[in-house]
């Protein structure tokens, strides 16, 4: 499939301001925001565009070759680790682009999709040891459970904990299919028919792998941190986990005083607002938009500016 980057438009309308300033691109993907970004910035400019994903880094970067670009193999968390001293606090914007890239969903091997048979592995970063294999066969029911009701937001997930458990019993689950079929198994008959019965409980297993909640927790601080007054952040959610995040996390930095209205006493230390929020409700993906590309369905883009 071919990539489409999601909100494209919108997304680098919202970081654009000196033409010759330094950009970040946290996710780099198939290229489609960066791409983009280039187009529309001078010579002088530069970027920097990260991935934790080996193969996908590599199949872009030689796609997009430009001497403004650093391309880094790395994970988005680290974000500050990976500037240089002059780079950081002087971002003037930052892309952060969470879904699953098509690369990864259309790479049959990965183990993303519930609609290809192969090993279960679903790791962005293939250089990790912890695979989809080893949440399967390896935690408890009750963990298990708990990360498909947390991260799925799927009401069958004990159901389907359980039958994974009582088939791990007899033998290792070891490819996407046979994972597949053991939740249609869980599932209601008419939960079948609605949409596929295994895409919340694969979305649940992929998140946890990847630690992506984490990663967004540990990333929004930093990329406040590095951007320069004025500079501005956009990221783009596909999920409700993801975007709460991001909406708890702008609204807390936007206010100079997080303490409950009804406290007489400020004892948060008075905190001062860092940033403030350029859209109150996030931008969604038009009609157009949502026929041409059904993974832009769910999107939502949140965008603030640092004080």
């Amino acid at each position: 499939m071919v990539h489409k980057p999601v909100l494209l438009y919108e997304t680098i309308d919202s970081i654009i301001g000196d033409a010759n300033g330094l950009y970040i691109d946290c996710t780099l993907g198939g290229g489609g925001h960066l791409q983009e970004l280039a187009h529309r910035l001078g010579e002088k400019a530069r970027i920097i565009a990260i991935d934790r994903d080996a193969d996908v880094l590599e199949q872009t970067s030689q796609k997009l070759t430009d001497d403004r670009i650093k391309f880094i193999h790395a994970d988005f968390r680290v974000l500050k680790q990976l500037l240089d001293k002059d780079e950081c606090g002087n971002a003037d914007g930052i892309v952060i682009d969470l879904g699953v890239s098509s690369f990864q969903l259309d790479t049959p091997e990965r183990g993303f999709s519930f609609h290809s048979d192969s090993d279960l592995d679903m790791r962005m970063d293939t250089s990790q040891k912890l695979r989809a294999w080893d949440v399967i066969n390896t935690f408890s029911e009750a963990d298990l459970a708990n990360i498909i009701f947390r991260y799925g937001e799927e009401r069958f997930g004990r159901k389907i904990a359980r039958a994974i458990v009582q088939e791990r019993d007899k033998k290792d689950i070891n490819t996407t299919l046979e994972l597949v079929e053991i939740i249609k198994n869980a599932v209601p008959a008419k939960y079948r028919r609605e949409k596929h019965p295994a895409r919340k409980t694969f979305q649940a297993i992929r998140i946890a792998v990847n630690d992506e909640l984490g990663a967004v927790e540990g990333v929004l601080p930093q990329a406040i941190e590095v951007l320069k007054p004025g500079g501005k952040v956009a990221v783009i959610t596909f999920h409700s986990l993801e975007d709460r995040i991001v909406k708890k996390y702008f609204i807390a930095k936007s206010r100079n005083c997080i303490c409950p209205d009804q406290q007489p006493v400020c004892t948060c230390g008075g905190q001062k607002a860092e940033i403030k929020i350029v859209n109150r409700k996030p931008i969604v993906p038009g009609e157009e938009e949502c026929l041409s590309n059904n993974r832009a369905r769910s999107a939502k883009l949140r965008v603030a500016q640092k004080i």
